[in-house]
């Protein structure tokens, strides 16, 4: 597992050998079950993951009592509800695994140690945390402004591996539209598609 996050840290952060020693001193790798959970809501995310197998979704709960999804994470992503991790207050949200899942899991003792003794990793994690943030400013954007044949088009091409993992509720949830809709507008894609 921690091979597979190496070449990441390489890839992204540019990480010498001894750096990545220093990070596989205090990395712990975990495995968890389809369906469960790595955080429920009322609890402090205290970790930041890193997916090195399967997927997860982060979510809430409105007051009508249904899941709204949030983020999902799949291999080369990271997850976490970071409100709750940079604050160290209760959650609100919920991670679920989606599949028999394999992660890199970070305490915040551990983040706070890689990101003060590895510059390397401090410039890496921001550099993702200002992309994340724009794609997060995009995705509301794209919510609030484009039809939702749009949405889901984007969504397609952006995650053209993601989409066939992932239940169509939570697909539906995450692109803020009824399953319905989805069904009416994949089927009028595979239409269009059929015709051309």
């Amino acid at each position: 597992m921690f091979e597979f996050f190496a070449k990441y840290l390489v890839e992204k952060g540019g990480f010498t050998e001894s750096e990545l020693e220093l990070v596989r001193q205090v990395t712990v790798s975990k495995k968890i079950r389809k369906s469960h959970y790595l955080l429920e809501e009322g609890k402090v995310s205290d970790f930041i993951g890193f997916v090195t197998k399967g997927a997860f979704r982060l979510f809430r709960k409105g007051e009508d009592g249904q899941e709204y999804t949030m983020k999902f994470a799949v291999e080369n992503w990271w997850i976490s509800d970071f409100t709750s991790f940079l604050s160290g207050e209760q959650s609100n949200c919920y991670i679920e695994a989606l599949e028999n899942s394999e992660l890199m899991w970070f305490s915040r003792e551990t983040w706070d140690h890689l990101i003060a003794t590895i510059p390397n990793f401090r410039r890496m994690i921001d550099k993702l945390t200002a992309r994340n943030f724009e794609a997060h400013q995009n995705r509301i954007f794209s919510n609030i402004s484009e039809p939702a044949d749009t949405r889901y088009e984007n969504f397609v091409n952006s995650y053209p591996t993601l989409y066939n993992r992932i239940p169509l509720y939570m697909i539906a949830s995450f692109l803020g539209i009824t399953r319905e809709t989805l069904s009416r507008i994949r089927k009028q894609a595979a239409q269009r598609k059929t015709t051309n």
